[in-house]
């Protein structure tokens, strides 16, 4: 069963946009690993901050409430056909903090009464305790006042055919992310178009960055989002490196004429090729078929090789006529 995010906030499902901000400021004061020294608190308080992060946005809620944690994280089928059938699935930066800054608009929430940067006798955070001297905040500094920091890359698989690493192809990706209004003080949550041109010869692993792409907010540089080349399975192709890998599956029966002559209907030589290939096999033969593999990357005009291996399927049982007759086709 997937998290409840109205039961982390104390909520229930008709919980309004105020309640929600109302739970998440009580209880991300309450659990915040400086105010609280329970060994469970960081835990806590990022759960808070990934919940606050999807109720608080409408789409992220809309989307959560009608098909839960799974479609939320997972993706859900758009209305209508494309390239890619499904949205792309919510992840938490994991950052809780950056969620407790943009919602407090930067400021130090524990600041004392007396006009300090915190530490002070009369500030909430540090009553009964003493103070001390020195103490500095990770809330001090901000509003320009400390160093920029950068949010942790985003990193999202980027899932492609093998025809689409053969030929190339070009993607759009919809993001949403909260960009920072003319005040420089709120944010609002808008969609952007992320276009990547996949080029013939990528493999698997290959990284696509744009820079400074993630969420806006007062004081921080934006987050990297990374996509990572996943290559997806192919029913008749197997890629190694720059070559692939075919195998060819003939029923003993057959061996003999396809030994001596050509397999009456041999397999493509390439995901981008149209001619049959002519082919002579014995068992446990590979066959090799330069420039005929996958686009070289440095150059595209070059290929690697398809590398054929046949995979001689024996019967399970046979009569003894069916064994005579084998024995005669098989001999010479």
């Amino acid at each position: 069963m997937g998290q409840d995010y109205y039961a982390v906030l104390e909520l229930g499902r008709d919980a309004t946009a105020a309640d929600i901000k109302k739970a998440y400021r009580k209880l991300a004061l309450k659990n915040h690993p400086l105010k609280c020294k329970e060994p469970w608190a960081p835990r806590r308080f990022r759960e808070l901050a990934e919940a606050y992060d999807v109720l608080s946005d409408p789409m992220k809620k809309g989307i959560y409430d009608k098909f839960g944690e799974e479609g939320l994280k997972g993706g859900i089928p758009l209305e209508f056909g494309g390239e890619n059938p499904w949205t792309a699935g919510y992840v938490f930066h994991n950052n809780p903090d950056k969620v407790f800054r943009e919602f407090f608009g930067g400021d130090n929430p524990f600041a004392g009464r007396c006009g300090g940067a915190g530490g002070c006798c009369c500030d909430p955070f540090f009553r009964g305790f003493p103070p001390k001297r020195g103490l500095i905040l990770p809330f001090r500094g901000l509003r320009g006042r400390g160093a920029m920091k950068q949010d942790p890359p985003i990193v999202r698989d980027l899932h492609l055919s093998l025809e689409d690493l053969f030929y190339g192809c070009t993607r759009k990706i919809k993001i949403s992310r909260r960009v920072m209004n003319e005040d420089g003080q709120t944010s609002t949550v808008r969609d952007k178009i992320l276009t990547i041109d996949v080029q013939p010869g990528w493999k698997q692993g290959t990284r696509i960055t744009f820079e400074k792409e993630g969420d806006q907010g007062p004081n921080i540089i934006p987050a990297d989002i990374t996509f990572v080349v996943q290559e997806k399975l192919h029913p008749r192709f197997k890629r190694a490196n720059d070559n692939l890998i075919y195998v060819a599956t003939i029923p003993l029966a057959e061996v003999k004429s396809q030994a001596q002559g050509t397999r009456s209907q041999p397999p493509r030589s390439s995901p981008g090729s149209s001619k049959p290939l002519s082919l002579r096999c014995s068992p446990q033969y590979c066959k090799m078929v330069p420039g005929e593999g996958m686009p070289l990357l440095q150059d595209p005009r070059r290929k690697g090789d398809l590398l054929i291996y046949f995979n001689i399927r024996f019967p399970q049982k046979l009569t003894p006529e069916k064994k005579k007759l084998l024995k005669n086709a098989l001999l010479p």
